[in-house]
């Protein structure tokens, strides 16, 4: 088991997730045995994005077989890996992975993009997705993010802060969407969330500023005016109805 460990590939991490992610992959790796094919880290923990002490840790484990015992494993380690900023990881299998990507090329896409697999062998550097199934799940995210908007709107009843925190929750999950419409159209996919939004707003003719104001609020609860609120929510909609139609017309 030592010498699995030995094998881990951390000295390109930042410093802030190192030791972190070297006790959790310690004890995966004792847990999982040779049922444990890969260790990948994946998201913001890996950019400039990650804010120490609010960004949870996001990884990907690939097994061998899966089972309700590697859930139980895994829900046995919650609570310590909750305590140190790890996410509950992904379990896929590479059958999974391989069969997957008609419907989850999105979040592929962005692991490719954003990853670092630090045991084993990675897991997603070499998968080809179709254009014509990103399109497809852009085009259901998108429409299914407006019909979440409305209804979640409806259901705050107008309560400002529960409005911002469905905005900040729509304008962080548009981050990969919009990685996914940039792909479609053979643009180079920035990294930041910023720069997605902004390179976005000139690719698609939307308005980046509201997007830009509402992803802050996921980490940092601004007292804001309920007029700042609404006028919020009007331009985000208004960019998601705006980027459904771009994708819903889209030749691919």
């Amino acid at each position: 088991m030592a010498e699995k460990t030995n094998n881990l590939d951390l000295d390109s991490l930042r410093e802030e997730i190192r030791d972190r992610i070297k006790i959790f992959s310690e004890k995966v790796i004792s847990a999982f045995g040779d049922n444990l094919q890969n260790i990948t880290i994946v998201g913001s923990s890996l950019t400039e994005d990650f804010k120490p002490g609010q960004s949870d840790i996001n990884t990907v484990l690939v097994l061998g077989r899966q089972s309700l015992d590697s859930l139980n494993t895994l829900a046995r380690m919650a609570r310590s890996m909750n305590k140190k900023g790890v996410a509950v990881p992904l379990l896929m299998t590479s059958e999974y992975i391989e069969r997957s990507r008609d419907v989850f090329g999105i979040e592929f896409l962005d692991f490719q993009l954003t990853h670092k697999t630090i045991y084993g062998d990675d897991p997603f550097a070499s998968l080809t997705i179709a254009k014509a199934d990103v399109r497809l799940q852009c085009e259901r995210e998108l429409k299914a993010t407006l019909i979440r908007l409305r209804q979640g709107y409806i259901a705050a009843a107008a309560n400002k802060r529960l409005v911002r925190d469905i905005l900040a929750s729509a304008a962080g999950g548009l981050v990969p969407l919009l990685r996914a419409m940039l792909w479609l159209k053979d643009i180079d996919r920035p990294v930041l969330a910023e720069q997605v939004f902004t390179k976005a707003a000139s690719e698609f003719s939307i308005r980046a500023d509201s997007l830009i104001d509402a992803k802050k609020w996921r980490h940092k609860k601004a007292s804001l005016q309920k007029s700042d609120v609404t006028s919020v929510f009007e331009s985000i909609y208004a960019n998601v109805e705006q980027l459904a139609f771009i994708v819903d017309k889209l030749e691919v």
